[in-house]
């Protein structure tokens, strides 16, 4: 991936921080964005060929500021890991009858409003055969007891995916690399290291048809490249 740029939201640990090194690692060039700016430099303090901006994707303005910079700096960005998202609680103890007003509000505008507003920034600074990469889960798909807000949230992040392929001239699917250890799952999964490689693949090898609109699978990558 020599010579591209490559945005990643949510990069300052988990699995943007190593998606984010992946990518650099193939040759990209990385722009992360994170909330907090002494996190994303500890998380890319070691890699070379990668930026961290502060920004809130919650903000239109953040996002927009993000997406302008990258562009900047780079000509243009081919791919977008839209990865910044939150999860209030414990993974199988949030009842979504019991979730909070406010806990709901902010789960919604990271997960799914965050995303939007990065998507949408992002696609007029983009080739036409750049990327979208959104990661999600089985909990967007499958009733999963006690996920609460957070599969809400994926369920409908992912609709939003299917939105925006049907509209852009680039290609924009889902990555579900399975149950990956950080904190929004509580530590429990695969440790990110492993399913980072995934998002390469996605960028750079899996046929732009069969990407969007679609939902790639850990069966599918390990099928793929095994």
């Amino acid at each position: 991936m020599d010579g591209k740029c490559v945005v990643v939201t949510g990069a300052s640990r988990g699995l943007g921080a190593s998606v984010a090194r992946a990518f650099t690692e193939a040759g990209a060039s990385v722009v992360g964005c994170a909330r907090n700016q002494s996190e994303l430099e500890r998380a890319f303090e070691d890699v070379s060929n990668a930026e961290g901006i502060e920004a809130d994707v919650r903000d239109e303005d953040h996002a927009w500021g993000l997406v302008d910079y990258a562009a900047r700096e780079h000509g243009e960005i081919d791919v977008l890991v839209a990865n910044a998202g939150v999860n209030h609680g414990n993974p199988g103890e949030m009842a979504l009858p019991e979730e909070s007003y406010e806990t709901f509000d902010d789960t919604m505008a990271t997960n799914l409003r965050g995303t939007f507003a990065t998507v949408k920034e992002t696609l007029p600074r983009m080739p036409a055969d750049g990327r979208v990469l959104v990661p999600s889960g089985s909990v967007a798909r499958e009733p999963t007891g006690g996920m609460g807000a957070y599969a809400v949230s994926k369920a409908a992040a992912e609709g939003l995916v299917r939105g925006f392929a049907a509209d852009a001239e680039q290609a924009v699917g889902v990555v579900d690399p399975g149950t990956v250890a950080t904190e929004v799952t509580g530590g429990r999964g695969r440790d990110p290291e492993e399913v980072a490689e995934m998002f390469v693949w996605a960028a750079r090898d899996v046929a732009s048809e069969n990407l969007d609109g679609e939902v790639l699978d850990l069966k599918s990558w390990k099928k793929a490249t095994r």
